[in-house]
């Protein structure tokens, strides 16, 4: 697959920084001890919406596509809006933000790895770019709100999810499956994963402290 043979839609990518942008700022919203203003809130889910997409440009030495067209601004400043409203009509949206998250994980997979097959990179960096891009909405958003980073603590799954997605796009892509399709298995999975993780407590098993083995003196 090379840039001249797939182009990302750019419904495709705007519809990825949406969904990040309205489970961003629902997602900040919840935290009303630490008095974000309603910009603060709206910064904090445009980072989220913005976060995977330029990860993903800087890491493939690309202009990030969030400016490059006015529509990307517009509409990750009207989703983070919506989401914040919703959050304040709504006051327990813990399920949909888990689902929207899932769902962002997935699209930015899709096409971070997608992206960077079409611009000529091997299967393993483009699975690489495509995790990457998945969780940097995330991190950038627990990092803003001063949290632990998600990725990072037990019963996530961030990153499993993503992988899963993204080396499966790649092996349907290798036995010829359209580019579309692919992408769409590779969200559903992607976000099946990290949707699963949440309702059954999946995790990787936790680090934890070894005793040490007393050395044997020699005599």
């Amino acid at each position: 697959m090379n840039a001249s043979q797939f182009i990302i839609p750019l419904w495709a990518d705007l519809l990825a920084v949406g969904i990040g942008a309205l489970q961003g700022a629902m997602f900040a919203a919840q935290f009303r001890d630490r008095q974000l203003d309603l910009l603060g809130v709206a910064i904090i889910g445009i980072a989220t919406g913005f976060g995977g997409g330029i990860l993903r440009d800087v890491l493939l030495s690309e202009s990030p596509a969030a400016f490059s067209s006015n529509w990307y601004v517009i509409v990750a400043i009207a989703a983070a809006l919506v989401g914040m409203l919703l959050e304040r009509v709504f006051s327990r949206l813990s399920g949909l933000i888990t689902v929207l998250d899932a769902l962002t994980i997935g699209l930015f997979g899709a096409i971070g790895t997608t992206k960077a097959l079409a611009l000529g990179l091997p299967d393993v960096p483009a699975v690489f770019v495509g995790v990457l891009s998945a969780v940097g909405g995330s991190i950038l958003r627990d990092l803003l709100l001063t949290l632990p980073i998600a990725l990072m603590h037990v019963g996530s799954l961030y990153a499993i999810a993503a992988i899963a997605g993204t080396t499966t796009l790649v092996v349907l892509l290798h036995f010829g499956v359209p580019v579309f399709l692919a992408a769409v298995v590779c969200v559903t999975l992607t976000s099946g994963v990290r949707i699963l993780a949440v309702l059954f407590n999946w995790s990787l098993p936790e680090q934890r402290h070894l005793k040490r083995i007393p050395r044997l003196r020699r005599r």
